[in-house]
C-alpha cells in the first residue's frame, strides 16, 4: 500500500508541478491559445498566476513532508486541498462543455482522494 501511495503521489505531483510551471511563467495569452486552456482568457493574470504557485506548493506538499519525515500530515492535507482545486477545474472545464478536461480532471481527483485517504490512514 505504502508503495501505491509513493507512486499516486508522485505523479499527482508532477501533474502540479507541470501545470504550477506553466501558469506561473507563461504568459496568459499564450495559455489561452493552448488546448484547455481557453479560460485563462476569462479569468485576471493574479487569478491564473495565483493558481500556478499553488500548484507549486501542492507539488512541494505532496511529496516532501511524507519524503523528509517532517510533519508528514501535510501530504494528505495537500492532497484534500487538491481535491477542492479540481472540483473548481471540473465546474470551470464544464461550463466551457470541454468534457475530456472534465473527466481528466476527475481522476486527478480520484488520485488526490486515494492519497489522502491513505495518507490519513498509513503515514501517521
Amino acid at each position: 500500500m505504502n508503495l501505491a501511495l509513493w507512486i499516486a503521489a508522485g505523479l499527482l505531483a508532477v501533474v502540479a508541478l507541470s501545470g504550477g510551471i506553466s501558469k506561473t511563467f507563461v504568459p496568459k495569452e499564450k495559455l489561452a491559445a493552448f488546448h484547455g486552456g481557453g479560460w485563462t482568457g476569462d479569468a485576471g493574470v493574479g487569478f491564473v498566476k495565483t493558481l500556478g504557485v499553488l500548484e507549486l506548493l501542492a507539488a512541494a506538499g505532496l511529496i516532501l513532508p511524507a519524503a523528509l519525515d517532517v510533519a508528514p500530515v501535510l501530504m494528505p492535507v495537500t492532497a484534500v486541498c487538491w481535491i477542492l482545486l479540481m472540483v473548481g477545474a471540473m465546474i470551470t472545464h464544464g461550463r466551457r462543455g470541454e468534457s475530456t478536461f472534465v473527466v481528466l480532471n476527475l481522476i486527478y481527483l480520484a488520485l488526490a482522494a486515494f492519497i489522502a485517504w491513505g495518507g490519513f490512514g498509513t503515514w501517521r
